[in-house]
């Protein structure tokens, strides 16, 4: 029987690595009382604002929420919102020493206009080209030099098609992980889904799963979804596929090893940062354990409770034990 206060516990010994497109997050709050007589849209007066912190730093904020020692490798912009990020994930205890700062890019922000308690309009400004070579050289360079220097566990991927993670820069930061014998997990992203060669855990969601291996089927029975792994390895030679199935649980496989977990009963809410949760999760525990069952079952768990909060939020480490003392003992 797994010790889970033990188990949680060692999660403060681990460092881990997030590198991705890390974005800031910006809720504008406020209350509509007329229309605009310029033209047939609501006025919304401003009450109040909020930053978080979203994309690749979600990540790390689930993981920095839980303990860990981490560690963000991006490239963000110079300007106010770039700032703003950085005063955030230094707040939540997240290292931003091998952050890349671009007077070429832009930081990554949505904003949200929030009215009637109802999102009414997103705002994105943001960089989608690739990065330089000249930019991933410094990217790969921080890199390693964290390997060398820090020794981490674990070093997670997180890909929103921004640009920060091209197959360059994938290929050599797997390359290193390997050699300093660090786990690697990725939540991958159509455009470059099958650049992760060797990685560890592979955890796409079902949708980017189809279109990756372009699959008509909807068929999420055990055999077709050992089918679909048998497929993802052919092409990635990775260790461990985890594949989150929305409201239907999880799937895992590991060389023989497979099973599909049921979901939990919950009141979902909003299911923005699941998958952020979910990754965060599964790459502590298979990093403190090796236990792939083990992993698949605490990350359910931890995709679930999160759903049941709206907006973006990191898991409370605290409610997640006891779910997991509850459920799994």
């Amino acid at each position: 029987m797994t010790d889970f206060k033990k188990l949680f516990n060692e999660f403060g010994n681990i460092k881990a690595g997030v590198i991705g497109d890390i974005m800031l997050d910006t809720y504008l709050w406020g209350h509509v009382e007329r229309i605009s007589p310029e033209a047939p849209v609501p006025v919304v007066t401003l009450d109040r604002r909020e930053y978080r912190i979203g994309g690749a730093g979600n990540v790390a904020l689930n993981l920095a929420s839980l303990g860990a020692q981490v560690a963000t490798f991006s490239v963000i912009g110079t300007e106010e919102e770039g700032k703003i990020l950085e005063g955030l994930l230094q707040s939540n205890r997240i290292d931003t020493a091998w952050l890349e700062k671009s007077d070429a890019r832009i930081t990554t922000s949505k904003a949200r206009i929030i009215g009637r308690n109802q999102q009414m309009m997103r705002l994105d400004s943001e960089t989608t080209r690739d990065l330089s070579i000249a930019e991933e050289d410094v990217l790969i360079g921080q890199v390693e030099r964290y390997l060398e220097r820090e020794r981490p566990q674990v070093m997670i991927f997180e890909d929103y098609n921004k640009g920060v993670l091209t197959s360059r820069v994938i290929r050599e930061a797997i390359r290193l992980c390997r050699e300093h014998d660090v786990v690697t997990a990725v939540d991958p992203k159509r455009k470059n889904f099958f650049s992760y060669q060797g990685v560890t855990i592979f955890k796409p969601n079902l949708k980017e799963v189809k279109e990756g291996l372009n699959l008509l089927v909807d068929d999420i029975r055990l055999p077709a979804l050992q089918h679909i792994h048998e497929q993802l390895a052919g092409k990635l030679q990775h260790l461990i596929s985890f594949i989150t199935l929305s409201e239907k649980g999880v799937y895992y496989q590991a060389e023989e090893q497979s099973a599909l977990l049921s979901s939990h009963l919950r009141n979902i809410a909003d299911v923005s940062g699941a998958g952020d949760t979910v990754i965060a999760v599964a790459s502590l525990v298979y990093a403190a354990t090796r236990d792939v069952r083990l992993m698949a079952e605490v990350a359910n768990i931890a995709g679930g409770l999160v759903c049941e909060e709206v907006g973006t939020v990191a898991i409370n480490k605290e409610r997640l034990l006891q779910e997991c003392i509850e459920l799994l003992s």
